[in-house]
């Protein structure tokens, strides 16, 4: 089966693989059945995931995370502009969500992406998400 929609992985699922946490398996199976070109990360999760990472001393699991998405896999990351903020504001009063999860839906919108995410927050009505878990679902 073709995979047709392009995807946003939030952090929290990068750090559920690299973390090895309880969802870790369904992380790896859908980075398994997503194409690459499929796949975006956005320069705030990278930031976040080096944050995390080094403050939990886990240097060479975060140099492995940048080889694998950058050097071996290359998958695209995205930004968004300053003028952008202004949207990222909009949306956190509109759907009331913090500013990094506000950030990255704001990327979804601007690149017309589905986001991935564990993350609740992301429930209200009008933001276009998926867990790892429903995107694998028909593969299985």
């Amino acid at each position: 089966m073709e995979v047709k929609e392009r995807y946003l992985v939030d952090t929290n699922v990068w750090l559920e693989r690299l973390l090895d946490q309880d969802k870790s398996e369904i992380v790896s199976k859908f980075l398994d059945v997503t194409p690459i070109e499929k796949l975006f990360v956005s320069d705030f999760s990278i930031h976040s995931v080096g944050v995390i990472l080094s403050r939990l001393k886990k240097f060479d699991i975060l140099e492995k995370f940048i080889n694998d998405l950058f050097v071996n896999g290359l998958i695209e990351q995205l930004s968004l502009e300053p003028v952008d903020i202004i949207d990222v504001i909009a949306n956190m009063k509109k759907f009331k969500l913090d500013f990094d999860d506000s950030y990255q839906f704001s990327v979804t919108q601007k690149f017309d992406l589905t986001l991935i995410t564990f993350d609740k927050d992301f429930n209200a009505r009008g933001i276009k998400k998926n867990t790892p878990d429903e995107i694998i679902g028909p593969f299985e």
